[in-house]
């Protein structure tokens, strides 16, 4: 017997693939053995170390491919495996009903299939027991012909009653697979980021989180259901950086919040002007009370002035000229922080000390992290560390912010991160967006790597944003919330629609990263009515909260983007038309994948609802015409409902 191609298999089995909290996890592999015998196939799963196994049966595709489904609703670690053995019973009960149709079946024949049903009466119920007696002594009946003796014996009810006895001699065994359950929100989840000092009702002073707790009504009623917040740690005043990153700060300016750590504290204590550890916690509090999940950015990373620096010099590399080396990317320098040496000879005590940060604030009531630049650090250290945390907390979630080489960001997923920056952003045509999702959602990525689609960041405003006027971003919108399970925004920027960059970069002017904003949320352009609509949408339809079931649809205009998600437990289903173009109306003819959208036959007739703009329309078949302008609306977003068959 061999078992081959499994999967969801990392690596083969190096890294577990992710699934969530009562999302179906379907596993398949290659299951073939010599000759014509049948066989049969079941997925076990366990926690590691158990002695049990539970399992599921696995039925076959084509070409000697299986699959099985089960559901975990237990957080945290499992392991599978794939068993297969020869199935005696089935393979004597296809043989014999050929013999019989041939009219060349011989008591021989009905007698080796009642020395099978011997084989397994040792191990039944009694209940089962007594079925089987009867067939086997059916068999045996040589007053009645061969037809009315295997009758019964021949049904597919004897075949599992026997299969459920079965000693599965010789049966084999996968290697063993691993597995990490997350809860819902890793899987779906819809982010908003705003700087808490930026949140203040008076011009005249920082916001506090208690300014934040006032926001919270207007983030929950836009539909997020996690609040990002970037550094809230003490910010050093060595090197600070003034206003749109100005070498040098001038008086008042409050520097930027991933500069972390002066005299007043690190990476364990709170800005003094946004509060007190007690105002934080009633902050947390007040999140849960809106449906809101509060996550902390973490940037592995000190200013000049941390206590750190001064306790641990160890913990930075040294230039020659003995001064501590601060970040570069160059062109860009950044005075304002000091990078952590990973080679450091006290590995273990900055390991410690890393992993102690996420301890603090675990044991202040957060449970979500954005971590900032992960790729700058050691891969050994997070496996490490989010595995120790994981194991501690499994409902834990990791954001991984690497905006790096593709392989790089996969690894990140790989050792530990539950979900992962993309390059969403960037990506603006048609060709590159299907090559993009098709990697991430159709090959063996999509197993361990969670798309958190984002179309700006403090630090990104791409040129797309920048000239493509409300068209864009509503486009950029509809994209992001429906192409991914995950997905958030920076605010109020975004629906704001902010779009004035700093000459020459991708980056805002008076970015907030250095400066207080106070912002008018109230303006009539904003985009909050379209944001509350388009979570709306995804929370009404199962389609959208998961990342499987992703098909890409033909269609005839190259600024016309058409795609489908389908979830497999409710079959709801939803297909997205996005026009690409911000500026112009376009139209085109679709050629669908019609299994994709659940749709049986080509002549079957199936309603499309656009949640977006609220018509219906009827289509028959495959072709289907399309136009869309992006001055009412770039996209349809439809609820497909098939007619019935």
């Amino acid at each position: 017997m061999s078992i081959r191609a499994v999967s969801p298999s990392v690596d083969g089995g190096r890294y577990p693939a992710k699934t969530s909290r009562g999302e179906t996890i379907v596993v398949e592999a290659d299951v073939f053995a010599d000759s014509h015998d049948l066989i049969r196939a079941a997925v076990c799963w366990r926690r590691p170390g158990q002695r049990r196994w539970t399992e599921a049966p696995m039925r076959p595709l084509l070409n000697d491919r299986w699959r099985g489904e089960f559901v975990l609703d237990d957080l945290g670690r499992y392991e599978f495996r794939i068993t297969g053995w020869i199935d005696r019973f089935g393979s004597w009960q296809r043989d014999t009903r050929k013999k019989l149709d041939a009219g060349v079946a011989t008591d021989v024949d009905l007698a080796i299939g009642a020395e099978l049903i011997d084989d397994v009466l040792g191990r039944a119920t009694t209940e089962d027991a007594d079925l089987l007696r009867a067939l086997r002594d059916q068999l045996l009946d040589t007053s009645a012909d061969a037809d009315q003796r295997a009758s019964a014996p021949l049904s597919p009810e004897t075949g599992e009653l026997v299969a459920r006895n079965d000693e599965r001699r010789f049966a084999t065994a996968s290697d063993r697979y691993p597995l990490r359950v997350d809860r819902e929100r890793a899987r779906f989840s819809t982010w908003y980021e705003l700087f808490p000092r930026s949140t203040s009702p008076d011009p005249a002073r920082s916001g506090t989180f208690d300014d934040v707790i006032d926001r919270l009504p207007y983030v929950q009623a836009l539909g997020f259901d996690v609040l990002y917040l970037p550094p809230i740690h003490p910010i050093g005043k060595v090197h600070r950086k003034g206003r749109n990153n100005a070498v040098a700060a001038e008086a008042g300016d409050p520097g930027s919040p991933w500069a972390i750590g002066s005299d007043e504290g690190g990476h364990d204590a709170v800005h003094p002007e946004l509060g007190t550890m007690d105002d934080f916690r009633r902050l947390v509090a007040a999140c849960d009370d809106h449906g809101l999940e509060l996550a902390l950015d973490i940037a592995f990373q000190c200013a000049p002035d941390h206590p750190w620096v001064r306790e641990h010099p160890e913990w930075f590399k040294k230039r020659p000229d003995g001064s501590i080396q601060y970040a570069e990317n160059p062109p860009k320098k950044y005075q304002d922080i000091y990078p952590l040496d990973f080679e450091t000879e006290d590995a273990e005590g900055l390991w410690n000390a890393l992993k102690g940060v996420f301890d603090h604030w675990i044991a202040e009531g957060v449970r979500i992290f954005r971590v900032d630049n992960p790729h700058t650090k050691a891969f050994p250290f997070w496996e490490w560390c989010l595995n120790a945390l994981l194991d501690e907390h499994p409902d834990l979630i990791f954001l991984s912010e690497s905006f790096t080489r593709p392989k790089v960001m996969q690894e990140l997923a790989r050792i530990g991160f539950n979900q992962s920056y993309t390059y969403f952003a960037w990506k603006n045509a048609k060709w590159e967006l299907e090559q993009y999702y098709a990697e991430l959602f159709l090959t063996e990525v999509r197993d361990y790597f969670r798309p958190n689609s984002w179309p700006n960041t403090p630090d990104i405003l791409t040129e797309f944003l920048q000239h493509g006027g409300r068209g864009a971003f509503v486009q950029k919108l509809v994209l992001a919330a429906t192409l991914t399970a995950n997905y958030g925004i920076y605010g109020p920027a975004f629906e704001l629609m902010l779009h004035e960059a700093r000459p020459g970069a991708e980056e805002y002017l008076d970015n907030e990263k250095y400066e207080v904003r106070h912002w008018d949320l109230d303006q009539p352009h904003s985009l909050a009515e379209m944001i509350r609509l388009v979570n709306r949408v995804r929370n009404e339809n199962p389609a959208l909260q998961q990342d499987r079931g992703f098909a890409l649809h033909a269609i005839d205009n190259e600024q016309l983007f058409a795609y489908s998600k389908r979830d497999p437990q409710s079959g709801n289903t939803v297909l997205v038309v996005v026009n690409l173009d911000p500026q112009w109306k376009q139209a085109g003819t679709t050629w669908l994948d019609l299994g994709a959208l659940g749709i049986e036959r080509d002549d079957q007739p199936f309603t499309v609802h656009d949640r977006i703009g609220g018509a219906r329309y009827t289509w028959h078949g495959r072709s289907n015409y399309v136009e869309l302008d992006p001055n009412v609306s770039p996209a349809h977003v439809f609820v497909v409902e098939p007619h019935p068959a």
